[in-house]
């Protein structure tokens, strides 16, 4: 199974981090995803196939966020 995500990704994961968050950024994506924990800040790195098992849900799109500010007139 392949998810497409993009940087600035907001994501959620199976399990919690010990600092007790679910959520993490994505921070580089490629054979390796990057990850940036929403509380704490710790940086993580995560094989593809583990990232796919492990994600959850995408809670914020970076591709909707970006161009809603744009398309608004003033």
């Amino acid at each position: 199974m392949y998810v497409e995500i993009h940087l600035g990704d907001i994501v959620r994961l199976r399990k919690p981090h010990p600092c007790g968050s679910y959520e993490w950024e994505v921070v580089r994506v490629g054979t390796d995803v990057g990850l940036v924990c929403q509380t704490c800040g710790r940086r993580i790195m995560l094989q593809r196939g583990v990232f796919n098992k492990r994600l959850k849900t995408i809670v914020k799109s970076a591709a909707d966020g970006g161009d809603s500010a744009e398309a608004a007139p003033e």
